[in-house]
């Protein structure tokens, strides 16, 4: 790809993150988990993979490296909000304090034009802010944690994980990969696969593939009584995957925080019982979770 960006005064969407890198001067680190996507067909595809009524007043994309997606989610923004007239807006939070300067300074513009802000920090730490959509290629070291920062916040996400990690979200029960990830992501949306993506497509390249996946926002089709206990309780149980459901309440009581399994296992049904946790429905885990809190006598975290 020709490189028709010239610095910070160049219109958004275009720039070569081969071109980028460079003028950064600086290389992603893999110690310090850092694998930029260099892909431009990859790059040019990402930002299209939010839902077709996403609003894109506020777009938050966590870890802006060099500003390869950084460049494409401004193209997005440039063209207008969700009314279809007025610019979004962009947040770029970046915890390495040499990649937070070169934004600033590569995309002068958007910071001036009040498109573009950066925060300087660390995803887990910094108080985000309040986004209607994030698109991020994540630090696959701490994926887990920051994808659990934001799914509670129930708005669209398209983020790039490790393949298997991707895979282990997306996972139905009864699949080998189906386990806490897949019932818990599954809780606070639709999650599904848009794309997966080669190492190649990275510079350095990581050990291992990896995965676009979109997040739909949506509220299960089972009521919980409380969220915490109940991702609690799944947590448990799956530290048992292989025992039967019987013993897995019976062997987690110091996990799931449940005072009296003993109590649950006498009032649940059978059938429910012989099972293993890795067959059983989201909703199943929902309802046994509120048996639980009825006859278990839980204590808060």
């Amino acid at each position: 790809m020709t490189d028709t960006s010239a610095g910070p005064e160049a219109t958004y969407g275009d720039r070569d993150p081969d071109a980028l890198a460079r003028r950064a001067g600086e290389r992603a680190n893999p110690d310090r988990d850092q694998h930029f996507l260099v892909d431009d067909r990859v790059l040019d595809r990402i930002p299209g993979y939010l839902p077709g009524d996403a609003d894109t007043d506020h777009v938050l994309e966590i870890g802006g490296g060099a500003g390869a997606l950084t460049d494409r989610l401004l193209a997005l923004i440039a063209r207008g909000g969700s009314d279809g007239a007025a610019p979004g807006f962009l947040s770029v939070i970046e915890r390495d304090a040499t990649f937070a300067d070169f934004l600033r300074e590569e995309f002068a513009s958007a910071v001036d034009d009040g498109l573009l802000d950066v925060v300087e920090g660390d995803a887990l730490d910094v108080d985000l802010p309040p986004f209607t959509a994030c698109v991020a290629n994540l630090p696959y070291g701490v994926s887990s944690e920051i994808a659990f920062r934001l799914l509670p916040e129930k708005k669209p996400l398209v983020l790039m994980f490790q393949a298997e990690f991707a895979d282990r979200m997306v996972a139905s029960a009864g699949e080998s990969a189906y386990g806490r990830l897949s019932v818990s992501a599954q809780h606070y949306a639709d999650v599904e696969i848009a794309e997966r993506v080669p190492k190649e497509a990275f510079d350095p390249q990581p050990a291992v593939e990896s995965a676009v996946v979109r997040c739909t926002p949506r509220d299960p089709d089972y009521a919980v009584g409380d969220e915490a206990f109940f991702l609690r309780f799944v947590k448990a149980l799956f530290t048992q995957r292989r025992k039967t459901v019987r013993n897995a309440i019976r062997n987690t009581g110091h996990i799931s925080g449940l005072d009296e399994p003993e109590a649950v296992v006498d009032a649940a049904e059978e059938d429910l019982l012989r099972q293993r946790p890795g067959n059983l429905e989201p909703a199943a885990f929902a309802a046994l979770a509120e048996l639980a809190r009825e006859h278990g006598s839980p204590t808060e975290a």
